[in-house]
């Protein structure tokens, strides 16, 4: 690549992934009184969007009512954008989504996002229980996008809207599909809607979705190019063996899960070598594999790499640490090695 067109991380935008993390021994009013603070840093630090992940049924994912934590951060910052990222909607009827997130966008003009996935963001008994009798395996999700914008736009139906989004219709609230696969990639490209993409635990899909989306882009009167976010692990802190250390919290989240029992965010340990296999070791390394940890300078050169290899138009930061404070100094290090700390101080 040229040095002239190359991309630098100044660039573009960074945004921030909060699961809202309920930590061993903590508890979900700290979790949530925890992503307000680090909203408001993010803020102050300049950066671009906060969106909220809907998970269920993970004793260490506090943010599993999504709508709700959106209205809690929006009211607790005053210009950072706020959002979902995502809101699974097979999980929910559409009707009932345009109203939350109409709710939201009058209450907080021109700083609502809504991130739509089709994935039902945990387990399959859970799935039931919040779908009750639907059987919906996200097969849909082209169908229910499409009345979810029918509410936002009625001009997008040609039938008349005998059901309509109180608040919600006629307000200009960006959609965007997140995806883990090439699925939502064609689908928003087709549509010519803002593409999410999940590299921070789908890294082997990165590229092949990014390029998928952008062959089937066609502009809309929404973008007239792609416009593609990328989401990231990046644990920063000022040397490289304590990055690796904190690390070790996210290592013990996905090795849980791998053995079916997922839990709260665990401390930091010296050694994962006592706590996984072999075996173990290589899955969660793999699925976590566009992971970025080190320090300032690590943080920075491999930042580089990755924006160079995707191209990504933004980068949207998720830093699984234990302790607030460590995880507040890594997306502080972000600013920094992105030379946007200058320009806030």
């Amino acid at each position: 690549m040229s040095n002239i067109n190359r991309k630098r991380l100044s660039d573009i935008p960074f945004s921030v992934l909060d699961l809202s993390p309920i930590v061993e021994g903590g508890s979900p009013s700290e979790s949530f009184r925890n992503t307000l603070d680090l909203a408001r840093h993010a803020e102050k630090w300049g950066y671009n969007r906060y969106w909220l992940a809907e998970h269920h049924n993970m004793p260490g994912i506090g943010s599993s009512a999504t709508s709700v934590m959106i209205g809690y951060v929006a009211a607790g910052t005053s210009k950072i954008r706020v959002g979902s990222g995502g809101i699974m909607l097979p999980n929910h009827a559409p009707l009932v989504i345009a109203e939350h997130f109409g709710t939201l966008e009058s209450l907080f003009p021109g700083r609502i996002d809504l991130g739509l996935g089709r994935a039902p963001g945990t387990d399959q008994l859970t799935a039931r229980a919040l779908r009750r009798d639907r059987r919906n395996d996200g097969l849909d999700f082209p169908e229910q996008l499409e009345e979810l914008r029918a509410y936002f736009n009625p001009s997008l139906t040609s039938g008349n809207m005998h059901v309509r989004a109180i608040p919600g219709e006629g307000l200009n609230i960006p959609i965007w599909l997140l995806g883990s696969s090439g699925f939502s990639a064609r689908l928003a490209g087709e549509l010519g809607l803002p593409f999410a993409f999940a590299s921070h635990f789908s890294p082997e899909n990165t590229l092949p979705a990014l390029e998928l989306y952008r062959h089937h882009f066609r502009p809309s009167e929404v973008l007239d190019e792609p416009y593609a976010m990328v989401g990231l692990n990046v644990i920063a802190a000022d040397t490289n063996d304590e990055a690796r250390r904190l690390a070790t919290s996210m290592y013990q989240q996905f090795l849980n899960l791998l053995r079916n029992n997922p839990s709260r965010l665990q401390p930091p340990v010296d050694n994962m070598d006592e706590l996984w296999s072999d075996y173990e070791k290589a899955l969660v390394q793999q699925q976590l594999g566009s992971s970025i940890i080190g320090s300032p300078e690590t943080v920075k050169e491999k930042l580089q790499s990755f924006l160079d290899d995707t191209q990504a138009d933004e980068i949207m930061v998720n830093a699984q640490i234990y302790d607030h404070q460590a995880r507040l100094r890594s997306f502080e290090i972000v600013t920094e090695v992105t030379e946007r700390k200058k320009s806030m101080d």
